[in-house]
Formats: C-alpha cells, sequence, structure tokens
C-alpha cells in the first residue's frame, strides 16, 4: 500500500452550512444528482416497480439541446440548453466544432411545465460535441449558479431570472475552454461557490457566492470535467478535486493542499465523481485507470488500497457509480455493461448490459445508464442512454429488473448510435429528464398507480 502524508496542518472543526448537506426539503434535488449529490432519492410515496402499463406523463414541453440535467426547487424547475443559430456541428473526440447560438436557462412550472422566465445570452461554440451546456443548475436559496460550456458563471435569481452577478473564465482567467467544454457543475459551501477553472494556480477556483468575487484561487492543474467533492474525514472539511493528473485535497475555507494522489487517465477525461463510503473513496476513469483510496479519520492523510486493471474494478465515464455497502455499482466506458465490484480488492462480482444495450454480449462504447438509489435499500431507478428509465434491484448477488418505461428518444450520437446522456432529476415524486428536443415529467408516485 502506498501512504501519501498530507502536507498542512489539519483545519479546525468548522460549523457548516452547506448546500448538499443542509436541512433539505425531501422533494427538492438541487443540482447534480440530487442537493446532497450522492444520487439517492429520499421521497417516500413512490413506486416500487413499473408495471406494464408504464407512468402516467404529467407533461412534455420543448427544450433546446445539451447535456446540462434539470435542478428542481419548490415548483420552479430549471433546465439549461442551447440553441443553435449558424455552423456545422459535428462530433468528434479530437477536434473542436465552430458554430454560433445561444445558452439559454429558463424556470419552468414544475406542476404544468409552463415557462416561468427565460435567460439567454450569445455564446458561440468551438469545443468537441457540441450540443450544448455540460453543467446542471445549482440552487441555493434563492439563488441559481450556472456554469456555460465556454466558461460563462452566472449567478440568476430564482424568481425572475435577473442576473445577480457573472463572470466569463476565459476572459478572467486567460484560458481557452477545454476540448470538451466546461464541466465542473458548481458546488455551493456556506458563502463561497467553487468550480474547475484550469492553469498554474487555478485548477479550481472558489468565488463569494454573492458577488462573484474571487475568494482563493489553488493548484497548478488542467481544468478538470468532474464537478468538486465535498467530504468530511480526518477531523476537518476536505474539497476533492479530480483533475487529469491525480486526486487533489483542498482546505474549502483556504484553497490549502492537504495531499495528492497520481492518476492519469486518458485524453485527459477526470469526468466520474469521486465516491466515498466510511472512510474509503473510489475514483474512477477509463481504460484501466481507476484507484480505492483509504482517508484518515483523525489528519487529512489518504493510503492507495488498490488499482483498476483490465477486467477488474469498473471504469467509467459519463456516469459517476455510486458505493453502496461495499460495493461499487457503475456502467464500464470500455465494455459498456453495468459492473459490480468488491471494493476490498476490485474484483467483479457481475455484470450485465441490460441497462445499457439489452442483448449485447461484447461491448458498447461508453455505454450509460445514470445511476439513482431509492432511499437506504437495494432498489434503484437507471435511466438507460437509449431513454428508458428502469426500475432495478442491485444486490452483491446480482441485477433484477422490475420494469422499464421508454420516456425519450436518444436525440444525440455518439461512436455512431443514438444517446440521452443527461442526468434525470428525481423531486416532487415526479421524474424530470430532457433530450436536445424537449422535456418531460413522469409521475413516481405510488398512489397514481394502484389498480
Amino acid at each position: 500500500m502506498k501512504r501519501f502524508q498530507y502536507l498542512t496542518p489539519c483545519c479546525a472543526v468548522m460549523a457548516i452550512s452547506v448546500t448538499l448537506q443542509a436541512n433539505l426539503t425531501a422533494d427538492d434535488w438541487k443540482g447534480w444528482m440530487g442537493t446532497q449529490r450522492d444520487g439517492v432519492y429520499r421521497e417516500t410515496g413512490i413506486i416500487d416497480e413499473i408495471t406494464p402499463k408504464g407512468l402516467p406523463v404529467n407533461w412534455r414541453k420543448s427544450a433546446g439541446s445539451g447535456y446540462a440535467g434539470p435542478a428542481v426547487s419548490g415548483n420552479h424547475v430549471i433546465i439549461f440548453d442551447y440553441i443553435k443559430g449558424s455552423g456545422e456541428a459535428f462530433n468528434d473526440p479530437g477536434q473542436r466544432a465552430s458554430i454560433k447560438g445561444t445558452e439559454r436557462v429558463r424556470a419552468l412550472n414544475a406542476t404544468t411545465g409552463e415557462q416561468l422566465w427565460s435567460h439567454q445570452y450569445d455564446c458561440p461554440y468551438s469545443i468537441s460535441y457540441p450540443a450544448g451546456p455540460r453543467c446542471t443548475p445549482t440552487i441555493d436559496g434563492d439563488l441559481v449558479y450556472t456554469l456555460g460550456a465556454e466558461g460563462d458563471l452566472k449567478c440568476l435569481a430564482i424568481k425572475d431570472g435577473s442576473v445577480v452577478w457573472e463572470r466569463q473564465l476565459k476572459e478572467t482567467f486567460s484560458i481557452e475552454a477545454p476540448l470538451w467544454g466546461f464541466a465542473s457543475h458548481p458546488l455551493i459551501v456556506n458563502e463561497l461557490v467553487y468550480t474547475c477553472v484550469g492553469g498554474k494556480g487555478q485548477g479550481v477556483v472558489a468565488f463569494d457566492k454573492n458577488s462573484g468575487e474571487i475568494r482563493w484561487k489553488s493548484l497548478n492543474a488542467k481544468s478538470s470535467y468532474c464537478p468538486l467533492t465535498l467530504v468530511r474525514q480526518g477531523g476537518c472539511n476536505q474539497l476533492i478535486c479530480f483533475h487529469p493528473d491525480g486526486i487533489s485535497s483542498l482546505n474549502p475555507e483556504s484553497g490549502t493542499l492537504y495531499w495528492e494522489v497520481p492518476l492519469q487517465p486518458q485524453y485527459e477525461m477526470s469526468i466520474a465523481s469521486p465516491v466515498l463510503q466510511d472512510n474509503r473513496m473510489y475514483v474512477s476513469s477509463i481504460r484501466t485507470e481507476a484507484v480505492m483510496l483509504e482517508l484518515g479519520r483523525d489528519q487529512p492523510t489518504v493510503i492507495e488500497l488498490w488499482r483498476g486493471e483490465p477486467k477488474n474494478a469498473v471504469h467509467c465515464a459519463n456516469s459517476t457509480p455510486l458505493f453502496v455497502n461495499g460495493v461499487l455499482y457503475g456502467t464500464d466506458c470500455n465494455d459498456g455493461n453495468l459492473v459490480a465490484v468488491d471494493a476490498n480488492n476490485g474484483n467483479q462480482l457481475w455484470s450485465t448490459f441490460e441497462p445499457t444495450k439489452p442483448n449485447e454480449t461484447r461491448y458498447i462504447r461508453h455505454g450509460t445508464a445514470f445511476i439513482t438509489r431509492i432511499k437506504e435499500s437495494n432498489r434503484y431507478f437507471l435511466m438507460s442512454e437509449s431513454g428508458d428509465l428502469i426500475s432495478a434491484e442491485l444486490t452483491p448477488e446480482g441485477y433484477k429488473e422490475t420494469g422499464r418505461f421508454h420516456i425519450l428518444k436518444p436525440t444525440s450520437e455518439c461512436f455512431g448510435r443514438s444517446v440521452v446522456w443527461s442526468h434525470p432529476a428525481y423531486a416532487n415524486k415526479t421524474l424530470f429528464m430532457r433530450n436536445d428536443e424537449e422535456i418531460v415529467a413522469v409521475n413516481l408516485s405510488s398512489s397514481q398507480h394502484k389498480p
């Protein structure tokens, strides 16, 4: 085992009020992977399975293109999309496409889907896979934070969409947009909003959430496509950044570095968020780049337990795995199947293509299903790249599907097939999901499904 010493004294224990740890309204889904950013859906009174009758659709409304998932607070659904104007949009993992168009943030009524307000701005793209913004909006109280694919960081009032403050990251920090665009979903902790920027001494930047003032910059790192993660380990809070050269732990108040572990994903594709159970953290990327870490309990230290190998672990790209009761569940980008992994050693327990491409037996490049756990149970919702909502039980013993319902057609393209690569939102006993043409609200209430 490799041991990495921490680089600074531990921060004092601080009482925090964090977007992902605050007193929560169970009906809300205020950002990427939920208000607590852990991929757990905590509402009661929802369906146990999807019957052959399917699910009631509350409403469907038109939408622009993009990968950003919806965010929900109260009766507001925030959707972030792109309206293409001119230019040739094409998907090439090694080449930027130049197009002109508009990024747009809208609030919809969660009950009816009617538009409450819209904020949009001209935004030419010069990125690969130029469908639209990547980052799910983050809602904090009466404010909404968005980060566009070309680096437009905005704070909007949720009541009417008016601009509270804005920054253009490329201009402010003298950088170029990453090849696949800015993709680190904004994270709110206390009075700060964090995102990955990129460059010498500015891999991670903290802004005052009320004014947009730069509070600190840290880390010599290229821009990460991975969202930042806040954990409380080693007697203090740690801000975890998975970037193209490794995993770094920072003091969230100052940006001071605690520790680093090297990990270099191919093509600089640090995408999937690190996931934590107790004091073990799993970090995964494409090909064979994955590592299981043990975080110190009394000080911000780290020990490397094991690394991923071919046909070992699960190597994730678009969809973040879940770490539950000593087992990792995730979709492997090499073969494209859903895999269960023993967290003690990386051994694969089982795999199936059913959530990504049923009846496949070999591989599907970057096969994707977005996994959401239903409270503290073995029940899960999986949103497949083909546009199906799947209910299933995931255990160390295997995968048991308990129904599926086709919601949206796949409208994006990847490696010659059609896909939906947008994370869903679950709130108000409703699934909110979008593709490049529409957003749909599907009723998940158990009372609506009784015979």
